[in-house]
């Protein structure tokens, strides 16, 4: 496995964790507050899914990208880690950056469609390298 896979993984595994310690940082600027907000413009609700849905995709990318080195040292992994960690860098900007939730913007966008698209290509690469 290249270096720059082995740093795209551990990058994309500090993202988790920093978002997931930005939603006890507002969890506890919250205090005794309501801790399940629902309205789309809470900065809680914006951490918590902006955390969520990188426990969503970023496992399942990791996984991906060890079996693709796993089964390959082709450069083109080393392209798939980085576009993982760019999109996935760019969504949670996107979602913080947010006002609400309700609405879409272009970091947003980007990132989740970014996702999607180094997602499938990582699991396409697995299936052709075997």
């Amino acid at each position: 496995m290249s270096s720059i896979t082995v740093v795209c993984i551990a990058l994309l595994g500090i993202l988790l964790f920093l978002l997931g310690a930005n939603v006890t940082r507002n969890r506890a600027l919250r205090g005794g507050g309501n801790q399940l907000p629902s309205d789309p413009t809470d900065r809680l609700l914006i951490a918590v899914r902006a955390h969520g849905n990188a426990a969503e995709y970023i496992p399942t990318m990791i996984v991906l990208l060890l079996v693709c080195s796993a089964l390959s040292d082709s450069w083109v992994i080393d392209v798939l880690a980085v576009a993982a960690v760019f999109v996935r860098y760019v969504h949670a900007f996107g979602m913080l950056r947010s006002a609400s939730l309700a609405t879409h913007g272009p970091l947003r966008d980007v990132g989740a469609m970014g996702t999607y698209l180094v997602g499938v290509a990582l699991g396409v690469t697995a299936i052709v390298t075997i």
